[in-house]
């Protein structure tokens, strides 16, 4: 597969089936991650290869979330339960990390060469026949999910990514021509 056929065919996947992700798949696929550009070569990235109970501890982390919006106790008790659950059988999950440095201007910098970073490991894992699901948002900074990915004090999780062999692949979604959104400045 080509760059551009992977570029093209990669998708966001949901559902996985039961094949496990081995050890040599997630090493070459974090090889080809950490090959990503990055201002002032501080390789600012960490991965956390999270096993069974440390993605159960992240899904009841997030589950505990989710159940927030939920006004029974009993079924935000079922919400808790059903995303450990998910989270515990997913064939691999990942957590991607950046050191954080006391400069603003190295750490804006550091946090592009992460996303970059996850950006290959996703293509390289579609170009290996595994689907990846990148997640982020307020749930990196809950100390629950902290202390399940192992993160340290000093680190920041900017996303973690589910890995399997895709049940599923999604059809893909309209997106724009570049041309569309491309100015060319004289």
């Amino acid at each position: 597969m080509d760059i551009f056929e992977a570029i093209s065919t990669r998708r966001s996947i949901k559902t996985f089936t039961d094949r496990p992700v081995s050890d040599a798949e997630i090493r070459r696929m974090l090889q080809a991650a950490v090959q990503a550009p990055n201002h002032r070569m501080t390789q600012p990235w960490r991965f956390y290869v999270l096993g069974p109970e440390a993605r159960a501890a992240y899904g009841r982390a997030l589950g505990r979330r989710k159940a927030k919006r939920v006004d029974e106790t009993e079924a935000a008790e079922a919400v808790i339960a059903k995303v450990e659950a998910t989270h515990r059988t997913l064939p691999a999950m990942l957590a991607v990390a950046m050191t954080l440095d006391d400069n603003p201007e190295i750490r804006e910098e550091d946090y592009a060469a992460t996303h970059m970073a996850i950006q290959n490991l996703g293509l390289a894992a579609h170009a290996m026949g595994l689907g990846t699901h990148v997640k982020s948002g307020g749930i990196m900074d809950d100390p629950a999910a902290r202390a399940a990915v192992g993160v340290r004090e000093e680190e920041r999780i900017v996303a973690t990514i589910n890995v399997g062999e895709p049940a599923d692949v999604p059809d893909p979604k309209p997106r724009h021509d570049a041309g569309e959104l491309t100015r060319w400045v004289p």
